[in-house]
């Protein structure tokens, strides 16, 4: 199967394969096409599956990415997918070898993401990548390890940023949540089903979008989606976490 790579000429008529059936995300869903476009100016890929299918990677220059990283000369491996039927044929290996091609040509050092420890919801397969060459660089209390695929280990190995390291988070009271249109998911489950979530149980909530890539590369969590925080705790990536039906359940998991 063919793999395509979105542009600023071709993104209004394509898919971004996640949420393009969730309806109630459509604006969140734009939001990301308009954060992705301005991104290309940045070196960003985004490539793709070219069938309707949530099967693609993303990835850019590390010094442009929207996360509390420091790791000069290396590739930022952002969102990377491969779901349903497409799982075990091949499509990972291929999207990772085309990130790692195009790292080479650029003469990086590379490549580096950002995981859990253990599997975190909107992030990569922390196993899977380890399988495939990556090792730990640094990990957080709060659960987080950054890892790295090293073309050339003589010089400095990635690391996060002071912001992650020191983890604050205030205020300590009630729900901080950290977000951005890296994914359509969050705007809408962010301002309208915390919102509401919150409400019903009488929780303070401090919902702070990060506009800039400034303000992604000094927030305290490194997982810039979506980062939850409950009395000063980090929660949870799962985005699902806003729905009424799934905040107590996750929260007392942690």
């Amino acid at each position: 199967m063919a793999y395509i790579c979105l542009t600023k000429t071709n993104i209004k008529d394509e898919h971004i394969c996640c949420a393009f059936a969730d309806k109630k995300c459509a604006q969140s869903y734009e939001a990301k096409k308009r954060w992705l476009s301005a991104e290309f100016e940045n070196g960003y890929v985004f490539r793709r599956l070219d069938e309707r299918a949530k099967v693609f990677i993303e990835y850019g220059p590390c010094e442009k990415a929207w996360v509390p990283v420091t790791a000069p000369d290396y590739i930022m491996i952002g969102c990377f997918w491969v779901s349903g039927q497409y799982k075990g044929a091949g499509h990972g290996k291929a999207l990772l070898k085309a990130a790692i091609v195009d790292a080479k040509k650029q003469g990086k050092k590379g490549l580096v993401t950002v995981v859990g420890k253990k599997k975190y919801h909107f992030m990569c397969d922390t196993k899977w990548l380890l399988g495939q060459g990556f090792e730990i660089c640094e990990s957080t209390i709060t659960g987080f390890s950054l890892i790295s695929l090293d073309f050339d280990k003589s010089g400095s190995r990635p690391s996060f940023n002071d912001s992650v390291m020191k983890g604050n988070c205030s205020p300590e009271k009630g729900i901080v949540v950290y977000y951005s249109n890296r994914c359509p998911y969050s705007q809408f489950h962010v301002q309208a089903s915390l919102v509401e979530t919150a409400h019903r149980r009488k929780l303070p909530l401090k919902a702070i979008k990060l506009e800039t890539m400034k303000q992604a590369q000094s927030c305290p969590s490194p997982a810039t989606i979506f980062s939850l925080y409950l009395n000063g705790e980090f929660i949870t990536t799962d985005i699902s976490v806003c729905m009424d039906s799934r905040f107590d359940k996750i929260v007392e998991r942690r």
